[in-house]
């Protein structure tokens, strides 16, 4: 099983890169863990406190369930995922069957701050964007689908986003095997971990 781990800032496009990269590739070979369904388990907050959560710290990831997910996906286990709900700052009841792969692709903003995380990925991607683009596509985001209103984001943003991803994301870079700038140009380094992909499922 290959293992790629994709991070990157915020609203850098990561899901894009991801989709980018599977779109051409058997369904059945490549599976996706998001690490937004690890957020740590908050029921006993109310939604009001969740709210005020920082989910931009290493301390929001529930990374030793990841880990052991990881870990029996390549000991050719299915996992339950969990499944996260953004309005509701939490995880719901819901999970989904996760069938082990030959290419498994794990993204998240954090994903590489976690160095037990970090030593199961086979390829580190870090994707780069620019800051004033990832604010202006979380704005989008959180106003539009997760019912946050704009002076509510543009606070946390200042806040906490922007600090968080100094102190913790940024520097993960520097774990990274290939830097996607998120683009028109990144045509080049898509093809590439493409190909290796390939390559790991034929040799498969």
């Amino acid at each position: 099983m290959l293992v790629i781990g994709i991070a990157g800032g915020t609203g850098c496009g990561k899901t894009t890169v991801v989709n980018q990269i599977i779109n051409e590739l058997p369904n059945e070979e490549v599976g996706v863990i998001s690490q937004d369904s690890y957020y740590n388990d908050l029921s006993h907050l109310s939604l009001e406190d969740r709210r005020k959560t920082n989910f931009d710290h290493p301390s929001s990831i529930d990374f030793a369930l990841l880990e052991q997910h990881l870990i029996a996906l390549k000991n050719g286990e299915s996992i339950e995922q969990p499944v996260y709900s953004f309005l509701e700052c939490n995880r719901t009841a819901k999970t989904v069957l996760t069938h082990p792969t030959k290419v498994i692709i794990v993204e998240g903003i954090l994903i590489m701050t976690n160095s037990a995380i970090r030593k199961m990925f086979d390829i580190k991607i870090f994707v780069h964007a620019d800051t004033d683009e990832r604010l202006i596509r979380r704005l989008k985001r959180d106003v539009n689908e997760r019912g946050w209103n704009l002076d509510e984001t543009l606070e946390k943003y200042q806040a906490v986003i922007k600090p968080m991803h100094e102190q913790f994301i940024e520097p993960t870079k520097e774990y990274a095997d290939i830097i996607i700038p998120n683009n028109k140009y990144n045509t080049v380094a898509v093809e590439i971990v493409k190909s290796i992909i390939n390559e790991k499922i034929m040799q498969s």
